[in-house]
């Protein structure tokens, strides 16, 4: 599996998640592949204040929405 940006590091840490490399290759291992009916900020492993902050940031088309849809695609991808 790829190695990540520290962009994906970062929003790891933002939204209090385990942030190294190794941590975040292990939520996507986790978590994906997400169900074509959810969207990201409906997934069910986020807690409120982090599907809220996901769902404000990709509004807003903030810096975070760029990393955010990579996120998503990382979770969509079959493992």
């Amino acid at each position: 599996m790829e190695k990540f940006t520290h962009h994906l590091n970062a929003l790891f840490a933002q939204l209090g998640l385990a942030s190294g490399d190794d941590d975040i290759v292990a939520f996507i291992q986790q978590h994906a592949p997400l169900a074509p009916n959810f969207s990201l900020i409906e997934a069910p492993f986020w807690t409120d204040n982090q599907a809220t902050f996901l769902k404000e940031e990709l509004a807003d088309d903030a810096a975070w929405a760029e990393v955010i849809d990579q996120l998503d695609v990382a979770l969509r991808a079959m493992p």
